[in-house]
């Protein structure tokens, strides 16, 4: 027999009770990101194809031929470690998540796991020589499916739920912290819009973003006041 509660002590309300769900704790949410991008990032690698033995062709060379999978590897590994840098960041910054916290961090989720199917798909497209518009397109509009997310995610956190975060921050740091992700959008919505125009322009942006938002300066981290 289960030994029944002290008096007074309080209880997690269930559908049962005719309460509200418990909610998932910060520590859950946070190690089921992780696990998602984990994921994520090794399925990049699988896409990349090993060449053939032909008798023919120098491997060098055919390695060679196969920069573009390489350039779009890169690329998505270091955005979706980006990612996960800037995730954590933000999740630090919460106490306790609530269900539109829960709801939006699975939305962000769903971008970084379409991420290795969309590399592969303008990898492949750019070496073949048709479809690579809309390849570009679609590769680069799940760069920007990510940061829009991310800012719809950070705005929830930073002022309607404001009373959620773990330490205080100044309305001018909440305002430079999205304003920092909303930045981010303006990149990946020009490489998108220029995919019709050129697949190579689309992929240099992205390699640019990659690069910039690698850097220190760029981090997603918020210094302490």
């Amino acid at each position: 027999m289960s030994r029944p509660a002290p008096a007074g002590a309080a209880r997690p309300r269930s559908h049962q009770d005719g309460g509200e769900p418990e909610v998932v704790s910060k520590s859950r949410m946070e190690a089921f990101s992780d696990g998602v991008i984990a994921v994520a990032i090794t399925l990049l690698v699988l896409n990349i194809t090993v060449p053939p033995p032909n008798t023919t062709t120098h491997l060098a060379r055919a390695l060679a031929n196969n920069w573009q999978e390489y350039a779009a590897y890169a690329t998505s590994f270091i955005t979706i470690g980006i990612i996960w840098i800037n995730h954590h960041a933000m999740v630090g910054r919460l106490r306790q998540p609530d269900h539109a916290i829960l709801m939006l961090n699975q939305l962000l989720l769903l971008w970084v796991g379409v991420l290795p199917f969309a590399t592969n798909l303008f990898a492949q497209y750019l070496k073949q020589g048709h479809g690579e518009s809309l390849a570009a397109a679609v590769y680069s509009g799940s760069f920007l499916a990510m940061p829009v997310t991310f800012a719809a995610f950070n705005h929830h956190v930073l002022f309607p739920k404001a009373h959620l975060l773990e330490g205080k921050l100044s309305e001018e740091q909440r305002r430079r912290i999205l304003g920092r992700t909303v930045t981010g959008l303006i990149p990946y919505a020009i490489a998108t819009a220029l995919a019709l125009v050129s697949p190579y322009i689309t992929l240099a942006i992205c390699v640019a973003v990659a690069a910039f938002y690698a850097l220190p300066i760029a981090s997603g981290t918020e210094p302490s006041s």
